[in-house]
């Protein structure tokens, strides 16, 4: 089966597309050309119609929250992205992504791809995604080597270093090597789409490590 044989998924991902046509750029020159390009690949992906493929879904520990985030987002102004999720959300693969996993993270947190090497929707174009957290997560600093990287939140408030509390509909940029950590707040799960562009052999193997501990002074 091909992307156009799977009216859910196709419509999916015209809702990422919606996100990254009609979402603001708040005057920034960087994310206005992440922008462009994300619906780009979004659109070279649709024109290819690639096929789609039958891997196994699988849940985490965190995807019981996954419920709860969706009802909430589709109350929001991603509502539309939220609803289109939940057409889908049994075909979905969820995993960690890192060879070694926090004790403390592995019931908080998890990601899948919708469209990418990892699926269903097959493409090495770009990926784009979801990442779920658990209340009151700390996602450790990390950064992706050589991968630009936008979050959008679908529900939930998050912040980023500490410097600003995003809400649903809110866009964030990480240029490639970018030092970044994420903390959600104590009472509801957060969900992101987030795109993810860069060469093809980091997006089919990127590698994914935690930042090593800075030495206290």
């Amino acid at each position: 089966m091909r992307l156009r044989d799977r009216p859910d998924l196709l419509y999916l991902v015209r809702e990422y597309d919606r996100i990254y046509r009609h979402g603001s750029s708040g005057g920034s020159r960087p994310i206005r050309g992440h922008l462009r390009r994300v619906r780009e690949g979004i659109a070279d992906v649709v024109e290819a119609d690639p096929e789609v493929s039958d891997r196994a879904p699988a849940s985490l520990p965190v995807t019981d929250h996954l419920g709860r985030a969706l009802d909430a987002g589709s109350r929001g102004v991603l509502g539309g992205l939220a609803d289109a999720l939940g057409r889908v959300a049994g075909l979905l693969t969820w995993e960690y992504g890192y060879e070694k996993v926090p004790r403390g993270l592995t019931g908080k947190y998890g990601y899948c791809e919708i469209v990418g090497p990892r699926g269903p929707v097959v493409t090495d174009e770009l990926i784009l995604g979801l990442v779920l957290f658990a209340p009151d997560t700390i996602y450790p600093q990390h950064h992706h080597r050589d991968i630009e990287e936008s979050y959008v939140a679908i529900s939930g408030a998050w912040s980023e270093n500490d410097t600003a509390v995003y809400a649903p509909g809110s866009l964030i940029l990480n240029v490639p090597a970018h030092e970044h950590r994420i903390t959600t707040g104590p009472f509801e799960p957060c969900l992101l789409a987030y795109a993810w562009l860069g060469p093809v052999e980091r997006l089919t193997t990127p590698g994914m490590r935690f930042s090593a501990r800075r030495p206290r002074r």
